[in-house]
């Protein structure tokens, strides 16, 4: 296979994932999982019932308040976008029969994010004596769209059980998720580099140019992670995905729209960075090193420079939704951004059919739209000087990751 369908056969398989992922029409669904614990239908009862007099025993549950029949505000040690915690009210409805005992959960109000968030949510829960103890079955109703946030909700209840049982056995209800540690990534970021050989080529070049991709996406990463920082996020992580790459996390909802441009460039800012070490050190260095330092600079610009596109998933598209408010100038910033990196391509000699075949690609992936998280409050609006700010450091980062590209085609081919 040709280098050229392989790159756009990656690209097929990332878009088909990525609307996979955050845009499929999921539909309403509902997650039941059922758990047998050592303790009466009452002890569980009173963890696991909002309304229960140990509702608090989560380490995630700062307090559970009961405000009134079939009220209960419960506090959480998340934090909002303003770092405080979060508060949620939840209307909660128990029942019991002779077969046993339920409870049936909905949001009314959340202190971080939209009513209409929660419209569609209801969870129910229903003990029942079984020999040797209670089985507790949770079932979590929801609307999705895309996949990603149904399989986080199943992982997150899974914990929840486990951390119920070692509550139970222990005291404690402190769980650690296997996902988050960092052995778990670096095995997830092995996986990713190998599922990605093939589409190099199956012999040694094709596997440094796939542990290559994966280190540049590592430093992508870490620079959203270092703007989570510097934003003041006190826990921030990075989760691999293989074949799709890394994802950062920030540790709380993002307060302004500078603060979401700033952390969307900063993957690509980062990387910015090293552009002008790894030429001066060619430079000075040349030979067979000078020759792998230029495919690293080809894959590093190339792939921060796709990441800089304007479409609504990726980050360049982020950061100009933040800096233009109007549907004009946004639309008019979103052209010449795609038509620099049009030229770019155009520049390193790539076919005019396969950057029309690259650029229908985006475009169906810009149609993977909108949706996301919506605050209960709006994000703080962008100064003048901040606009300036964001609108200059995108500018930065395409022309440093174009002249990558271009500095090291024209060596490598030249």
């Amino acid at each position: 296979m040709s280098t050229s369908l392989s790159v756009l056969l990656l690209l097929a398989i990332n878009l088909g994932l990525i609307w996979l992922l955050v845009a499929a029409p999921v539909g309403r669904r509902t997650l039941r999982l059922t758990r047998v614990f050592k303790a009466p239908p009452g002890r569980i009862a009173a963890l696991v019932s909002p309304l229960g007099k140990e509702a608090d025993w989560h380490p995630c549950v700062l307090s559970s308040e009961r405000l009134s029949p079939g009220r209960v505000r419960q506090t959480f040690s998340h934090p909002d976008r303003r770092g405080d915690p979060i508060t949620r009210t939840l209307a909660v409805c128990e029942a019991a029969d002779g077969k046993g005992m339920s409870c049936e959960t909905r949001v009314i109000e959340d202190s971080a994010l939209d009513a209409s968030f929660w419209r569609d949510f209801v969870e129910r829960r229903f003990l029942r004596p079984v020999p040797g103890g209670t089985a507790l079955t949770v079932a979590q109703t929801d609307r999705y769209r895309g996949v990603a946030f149904l399989v986080l909700r199943y992982i997150e209840l899974r914990r929840e059980m486990k951390a119920l049982e070692r509550w139970l056995a222990t005291g404690s209800g402190e769980v650690r998720g296997v996902l988050e540690r960092p052995l778990t990534q670096a095995g997830l970021a092995v996986l990713s580099t190998l599922l990605l050989w093939p589409f190099f080529g199956l012999d040694a070049q094709g596997l440094l140019l796939s542990a290559m991709l994966t280190v540049v996406i590592v430093l992508h990463e870490l620079g959203h992670m270092a703007a989570y920082r510097a934003f003041g996020h006190r826990r921030v992580r990075m989760v691999f995905v293989p074949l799709l790459g890394g994802i950062a996390i920030g540790g709380r909802p993002y307060d302004a729209r500078f603060e979401v441009a700033v952390c969307a460039l900063m993957g690509a800012g980062m990387s910015a960075f090293l552009v002008t070490p790894l030429i001066a050190l060619h430079d000075a260095w040349g030979g067979a090193g000078g020759a792998a330092l230029l495919v690293f600079l080809l894959v590093l610009g190339a792939f921060n420079l796709l990441n800089l596109l304007p479409m609504h998933r990726f980050d360049g598209g982020q950061v100009l939704r933040q800096v233009f408010s109007a549907r004009r100038g946004l639309l008019a910033a979103s052209f010449l951004v795609t038509l620099a990196i049009l030229w770019v391509g155009w520049r390193i000699g790539l076919p005019v059919l396969l950057l029309i075949a690259g650029l229908a690609v985006f475009t169906v992936l810009s149609l993977i739209g909108a949706g996301g998280v919506k605050p209960r409050r709006a994000l703080e609006p962008m100064t003048a000087p901040q606009r300036l700010l964001a609108g200059f450091g995108l500018y930065a980062a395409i022309a440093l990751h174009g002249y990558a590209i271009i500095y090291a085609c024209d060596r490598l081919f030249g």
